[in-house]
């Protein structure tokens, strides 16, 4: 039907922008379809697992390497080396995760590296800072023996400490650190959404 050939050529570089581009495009489909799975109260859903988006889990292993993308032929820009570390899942893709640290790092990592178990840390925005050359120390915080402002003191908490959540209700939260357990306010912890309920 035509009367002339035509050959393309694309270069390997060009091949890994086109790629890119097809991830990327992936990936904008993929907060569609999220968005198209929100409900009623708000709430979005992750479009492999059916979970909520956000949510916080935690790190599974003492290394876990963050990548720039949602693939291992993405760069590494960070390496954790906390296992337990809380971290929010802020999109899904495949087997891999989008997460953000208490820092706003932003990242994926392979879902099989993180943990469904729920920890968190004390504070970080109220982490010590250096002005002027002195390092200002931050405020403690106190942990409680019971759900109560009246509850007696039982720790004295440093900003930044990472614990376990065994459970929260009423706006107070039950954790352990350092095999002590005690209770603390939702709202002195990151990892943990204003209100919500985690049943021990």
């Amino acid at each position: 039907m035509f009367p002339f050939k035509f050959s393309i050529s694309v270069s390997s570089k060009a091949l890994q922008y086109l790629l890119s581009a097809l991830v990327l495009f992936g990936l904008i489909l993929g907060m569609m379809s999220s968005a198209a799975m929100a409900n009623g109260s708000g709430i979005t859903h992750g479009r492999e697992t059916g979970l909520p988006l956000p949510r916080f889990v935690s790190l599974k292993f003492n290394k876990v390497n963050l990548r720039v993308g949602p693939g291992r032929k993405y760069a590494i820009n960070w390496l954790y080396t906390k296992r337990g570390l809380p971290v929010e899942i802020i999109q899904e893709f495949d087997q891999w995760r989008r997460i953000r640290d208490s820092e706003g790092t932003t990242g994926w990592v392979l879902n099989s590296q993180l943990s469904s178990r729920r920890t968190g840390i004390v504070a970080p925005w109220e982490k010590p800072k250096i002005a002027f050359g002195n390092t200002v120390r931050a405020a403690l915080i106190n942990g409680k023996g019971s759900a109560s402002h009246d509850a007696s003191t039982v720790a004295r908490l440093q900003a930044g400490l990472m614990v376990t959540i065994d459970e929260c209700v009423a706006q107070w939260c039950e954790v352990e650190a350092q095999d002590t357990r005690f209770w603390l306010q939702q709202d002195s912890i990151w990892g943990v959404y204003p209100g919500e309920a985690i049943d021990g």
